[in-house]
């Protein structure tokens, strides 16, 4: 009884252990780098720029996704160069839909709105090339092939652009991709002479510009015309037999999927076949 008493008195004498209550730990801000700086300060000047000046290209939320896109793109791994090459197939690919527009308003081949890109345009487009540029920033050992994917989406869409625009102002005999059966110009799936020359031409545009900024290698010029090249044959398969035939296969998801194979195929050819990396 004694012990037990003595143990009492020495555990009440005893300190009770402090509890040590730590912090959550905090989550640093969002960092303004000087890229995210300046993509957003250019893109809002050029979009308020193209606004005042009345620019056609863009429906006004069309602008307003491009503005996104633009902002991803330059902050990104890509840079301006990544950035101006997105640039330079909204232009070409718009000077594209004008072509013998009012011929193809006619026939009712023509693209909607006169051609003005609204924000399903801006991302069936260019949605597999933001992923690109912006896995960069998980995965920065990955970004010289991340660049080769980037290069192929949109020479991908590029081509396909212009071998549909061309096709359908120039072609003289089209055919269903899948049947070979002569078809109007327009229908979709159908592929010409004319507009298959376009597209290539399309494609090695791309590559070259690419290469000639810096932002891909010369020896990826191959891989990448030969994915859109690969890629456009699909997506022309692809519309001579689903498209329309279910609602979610909409012709901005085939884009989307069309963009998505060039990137995969040219990253694949890089590797595989070219050993670039």
């Amino acid at each position: 009884m004694r012990l037990l008493a003595l143990l009492t008195t020495t555990s009440a004498l005893v300190a009770p252990p402090r509890l040590q209550l730590t912090r959550p730990a905090r989550i640093p801000p969002a960092q303004m780098t000087p890229e995210l700086q300046t993509a957003l300060t250019l893109n809002t000047g050029l979009a308020t720029m193209g606004t005042l000046a009345g620019q056609k290209q863009l429906t006004p939320t069309g602008l307003v996704h491009a503005w996104a896109l633009g902002v991803i793109l330059w902050s990104s791994f890509v840079g301006w160069r990544g950035y101006s090459l997105c640039v330079l197939y909204l232009v070409v690919g718009s000077a594209a839909t004008k072509i013998k527009q009012k011929q193809k308003e006619a026939q009712g081949i023509a693209e909607g709105r006169g051609g003005a890109r609204g924000p399903e345009n801006v991302w069936g487009s260019a949605t597999t090339a933001a992923l690109c540029a912006l896995y960069g920033f998980r995965k920065p050992s990955l970004r010289p092939l991340l660049a080769v994917a980037y290069v192929s989406s949109l020479a991908t869409k590029l081509s396909d652009t212009l071998a549909s625009e061309v096709g359908k102002a120039y072609g003289k005999t089209c055919y269903l991709s899948t049947t070979l059966k002569r078809v109007p110009p327009g229908t979709e799936g159908a592929v010409s002479l004319e507009g298959t020359l376009a597209g290539f031409g399309g494609s090695v545009v791309a590559a070259s510009y690419a290469v000639a900024v810096g932002l891909t290698p010369r020896q990826a010029m191959a891989p990448v015309i030969i994915a859109a090249f690969v890629a456009t044959t699909w997506e022309s398969g692809l519309g001579a037999g689903a498209q329309g035939k279910g609602k979610w296969l909409t012709n901005e998801v085939i884009n989307f999927l069309n963009t998505l194979i060039g990137a995969g195929v040219g990253a694949a050819l890089s590797v595989r076949l070219f050993n670039l990396y």
